[in-house]
């Protein structure tokens, strides 16, 4: 599995140990940006290199977003076809978006967890697989058909 990975200045510093987590457990880590400190940056820039390499491999891929409060990053991914976006707040909630949602992206709120919850919520969010119940996958071809109108 690849993993994109996006943030502006308020999420630099969770992105950078997000990343040596992610390269410590061994999986392929791809940082869009930014990449370097640039309290002058937008998050719109990152989520839309994020989303964008994730739509086009949505069930192979997924990203990680981080802005100050998530939102911004989270709101900018779901414009994309085939993106699932989820602002993480706890590791139960982030098991039941990709069990039940099959979300592929996690957008994350610098300003409000420590690196030790951001790292058990993108564990979860990487070793949740999708139940692929009907019930949920039945709610997940609707949304695609109101991406595609």
């Amino acid at each position: 599995m690849v993993i994109y990975l996006g943030a502006d200045h308020r999420g630099f510093s969770l992105k950078e140990a997000i990343k040596d987590f992610l390269q410590d457990k061994g999986y392929e880590v791809f940082d869009l940006g930014n990449s370097f400190y640039d309290e002058k940056d937008d998050y719109p820039d990152f989520a839309v290199k994020v989303a964008q390499k994730v739509s086009l491999n949505s069930e192979t891929s997924r990203g990680i977003l981080i802005c100050g409060s998530g939102v911004g990053v989270d709101v900018t991914a779901n414009k994309f076809k085939n993106v699932r976006s989820a602002l993480g707040i706890t590791s139960d909630q982030i098991y039941d978006a990709r069990h039940d949602d099959n979300v592929n992206i996690l957008s994350l709120a610098a300003d409000y967890m420590n690196l030790e919850d951001a790292e058990k919520i993108v564990q979860v969010f990487l070793s949740t697989p999708f139940s692929g119940e009907e019930r949920f996958s039945r709610r997940i071809e609707k949304i695609t058909q109101i991406e595609n109108k």
